[in-house]
């Protein structure tokens, strides 16, 4: 039973992590053509760094399965945990230069009528947004996988 549960929040930590992702991706394409901040330069692109999360193995796991007559796996064994799905670490500044562009008229134009547009790039953005949007339904396919399975079993035992 605590596998099924462990399997439902992968599956929903990696839903999490592509929201959020998503959530990102649409903040860089409004900003995509502000060139002043508060900060005073033009908007920076932002990339989520995502991070496995490991939950660490504890004596009482290793004798439950022991108990049950179930094997904990080499990978288990060697490196103390297993995962437990995925997060966003942080959330880091593009550090790709600005696009410079030649409008004298713009009121951010330098001495020379250049205006730095941020370093955002609309392709990449809509790439990398269905790429999260796919992670996203895969996440919900192995959910609701596993919800099935897990209603099958309660159904057996019944």
């Amino acid at each position: 039973m605590s596998n099924f549960l462990r399997s439902l929040d992968i599956s929903g930590s990696g839903l999490t992590t592509q929201k959020y992702r998503l959530d990102i991706i649409s903040q860089n394409i409004a900003n995509a053509e502000v060139t002043r901040t508060e900060s005073g330069g033009p908007y920076r692109r932002q990339v989520p760094v995502l991070k496995s999360v490991e939950e660490k193995i504890t004596f009482h796991d290793v004798l439950e399965a022991a108990k049950n007559g179930v094997t904990i796996n080499s990978a288990y064994n060697h490196g103390g945990s297993r995962s437990a799905g995925v997060k966003v670490d942080e959330v880091v500044a593009d550090p790709r230069d600005f696009v410079p562009v030649y409008d004298p008229t713009h009121p951010d134009a330098d001495e020379r009528g250049y205006v730095m547009y941020p370093n955002v790039d609309i392709t990449q953005e809509i790439i990398d947004a269905m790429d999260a949007s796919r992670t996203y339904e895969a996440n919900i396919t192995a959910f609701n996988a596993v919800k099935q399975m897990l209603q099958q079993a309660m159904d057996m035992k019944i």
